[in-house]
Order: C-alpha cells, then structure tokens, then sequence
C-alpha cells in the first residue's frame, strides 16, 4: 500500500496471537489504541481493527517493531527488539512520515538504545521523521486511562497538525 505524504506511522510492539490470527493491528477486545486513535481527533470514528487500511486516508499509517507474533512482549528478546529498531529505521527513512509513533516507552527504549525516553517526543529523529513515544495501550498498562491515553494521543496529533500546517 502507498504510504506516501504519511502524517504520523504508529508503531506497535509487536503482534498479539489475535493480531497474528486476524492478521490487523490491536486487534485483542479491551486494546485500547482504536478508542484512544478515535476520542484524541485522529479518526473522526472509532475504526475496527479490520478497517486499519483507512488509516491511510487520514494520513496515518500503522506497522510494528518486532514481527513475530508473542502472547506478551515479554516473550521478546532484546536483540529482537534492536534488529527491530534497525529494520524500522529503514522503513522510516523509506517512507518518511512527519511522525513516528512508538507505542510502549519500553519497546522503544531497547530498540533505539536509549534508556532514558520517556513518553512524548524525543530528541532522536529518523532523517527528516520526528519521535514521539506513546504508552501502550493494552488493557494490561493500568497506569494509563483511557482519558490520559486519549490526552497523550491528542498532544501527538496537535503536533502532527501544527507540522502539516493544518
């Protein structure tokens, strides 16, 4: 599929056995990107996991760090997560989004090697491609709501708005 003029490429993990057996992104009932993606104006309605391609009408884009499919992110080894990190950084700098949207502060901390990311954007970019570390959005992350993913999600879409100048 054509990625181009992308406004933010989000990243999960990695998939999930039911991701892995739909073959959609977030597709596990109870994850909460496609409800937090909705209420922080990126969709103008909550989109199914099997309607990931009309990501790209809005601009958006959607891959992952690791390919294999785990039951938990656990389950990966970090020098999973580093050629993960490299063969993202190729995609990047192949599509080159406005923005990259890593979906789990840990995910992205071992993948690019820095131990000190915090959600938010980061100083890193990817050529022309900013950063932005979002939390993870399973139902597992407790430490994050719905309204505080849906706030951090909201931070990264005014950014991706101010950067297309819209």
């Amino acid at each position: 599929m054509a990625a181009d003029g992308l406004r933010v490429l989000f990243c999960g993990i990695n998939p999930g056995l039911m991701s892995a057996a739909t073959g959609h992104h977030f597709a596990r009932p109870g994850n909460r990107f496609w409800p937090a993606l909705h209420a922080s104006g990126f969709t103008p309605r909550q989109l199914r996991p099997d309607e990931e391609r009309e990501l790209l009408e809005y601009g958006l884009g959607i891959t992952n760090v690791v390919a294999r499919a785990t039951a938990k992110a656990s389950e990966l080894s970090d020098a999973e997560f580093r050629e993960g990190g490299r063969v993202l950084t190729a995609k990047v700098e192949l599509l080159r989004p406005r923005w990259l949207a890593v979906v789990g502060v840990t995910a992205y901390r071992v993948a690019f090697g820095d131990r000190g990311a915090a959600v938010g954007p980061q100083e890193r970019t990817i050529g022309g491609t900013r950063i932005w570390v979002l939390p993870n959005p399973s139902g597992l992350n407790a430490h994050w709501t719905p309204a505080t993913l849906a706030e951090e999600f909201g931070r990264l879409r005014e950014a991706a708005d101010r950067a297309a100048g819209a």
